[in-house]
């Protein structure tokens, strides 16, 4: 696996700047979330999974792409190829990173800055417009009950991540 923070400096600094014992509290997260994968896996397989595809830092990574990808309309990093699909697997990652700091000790909540969440959310905002129609629900298939789903499901993008 590459850098997990490629294309995406703003979570890279967060990370850098942990304290210890939040680092410590992402690592317990990141070892069940490993198990997790493994289970999913062959027994002859499992011992050759040795990170967790959707580790902490990953879905941090992963959310500044795309919001920094909406933004200018282009990839970042030479990855051109961006599917419809991947959209949807990225605003899941969003969900799931809200689920994953809620279960980290209250330490470690604080010590991850909670205004980078944030503040990727009102550039997402800021980079789509409400879709009450619901325009990408053919392509784009939440696994939540639509009555459940943070805003951010009911948006589109303002340039198509997956047109360029």
């Amino acid at each position: 696996m590459g850098d997990v923070f490629s294309s995406a400096p703003e979570s890279r600094a967060v990370w850098e700047a942990l304290p210890e014992p939040v680092l410590e509290a992402v690592g317990r997260c990141d070892a069940e979330r490993l198990e997790a994968e493994r289970a999913r896996v062959a027994p002859h397989l499992q011992e050759r999974v040795m990170k967790p595809v959707y580790s902490v830092a990953d879905r941090f990574a992963s959310w500044e792409r795309l919001v920094r990808r909406m933004e200018t309309g282009r990839p970042e990093g030479g990855d051109d190829f961006y599917p419809i699909s991947a959209y949807g697997n990225d605003l899941g990652s969003r969900d799931s990173l809200d689920e994953v700091l809620n279960t980290l000790p209250a330490v470690a909540r604080e010590g991850i800055p909670g205004t980078l969440p944030a503040d990727l959310d009102a550039r997402f905002d800021a980079a789509s417009v409400p879709d009450p129609a619901g325009s990408l629900r053919p392509w784009v298939q939440p696994t939540k009950e639509h009555a459940q789903l943070p805003g951010r499901w009911c948006r589109r993008p303002l340039r198509t991540p997956w047109d360029d």
